[in-house]
């Protein structure tokens, strides 16, 4: 979860976040750079005294302030897309969970066994025990097996909301009559916290989401 001060993303509790870490260091390099090239730039033409009597035209430099923004657009729209495909990638899921958003609660079905169900509200704030984080715990939280390919159904039952847990790289929009799709892979053990982050209307709640990432075996013992 992220902390106070905290400059920089959640650290990644799945492979797909790690590969979005890497997407934003990159393109963050990548910005570093133009920005320093065209800040001296601006600087030497700010305080020099040199004056051009020949420049009344420039094919070059208008080839190449043309042509080099397009190579660097290119080094961050292919890995763009290749992280977009990575996200829409389903393989063979171990779990299916669903999700409905309500307002202000989510409940949760797991749809592989039979009669598993519940909803889960946000503790309020005079109940809370001393270990717990305000609004972001909740009464019943998913409990998910680690190390096991799990596909998530998001929707909605009255408004948009939105199922987003920033340690795993998932964000869902759970709609009104539509049932969206993604999936994630937790490689280690934990509690990752989440919100919905959609404005869902008037007196808009935190919507916590707690994910229990335990071992295979545990996770069985609790299904059961």
């Amino acid at each position: 979860m992220s902390t106070w001060a905290n400059l920089c993303l959640q650290d990644s509790a799945s492979p797909l976040m790690e590969q979005l870490i890497f997407f934003h260091d990159h393109a963050l390099l990548i910005l570093v750079m133009i920005t320093v090239l065209v800040g001296y730039l601006m600087f030497m033409l700010f305080f020099n005294n040199y004056i051009n009597r020949f420049l009344l035209h420039g094919q070059l430099i208008e080839m190449i302030w043309t042509i080099l923004p397009a190579i660097i657009l290119l080094f961050i729209a292919l890995p763009s897309l290749r992280l977009l495909y990575l996200l829409d990638e389903i393989n063979e899921p171990s779990v299916t969970l669903k999700s409905i958003g309500h307002q202000w609660y989510w409940s949760y079905e797991y749809s592989d066994f039979n009669d598993v169900e519940f909803d889960s509200y946000m503790v309020p704030t005079n109940e809370l025990e001393n270990d717990g984080f305000r609004l972001l715990d909740v009464d019943n939280r998913i409990v998910l097996p680690m190390n096991s390919q799990i596909r998530i159904l998001v929707t909605a039952a009255d408004v948009i909301h939105s199922w987003t847990i920033p340690a795993l790289g998932v964000k869902v929009d759970g709609t009104p009559g539509r049932l969206n799709q993604t999936n994630f892979f937790m490689n280690r053990p934990g509690l990752f916290y989440g919100q919905c982050s959609e404005i869902c209307g008037a007196n808009h709640s935190f919507m916590p989401i707690v994910i229990e990432s335990v071992p295979v075996n545990n996770f069985i013992k609790w299904i059961s």
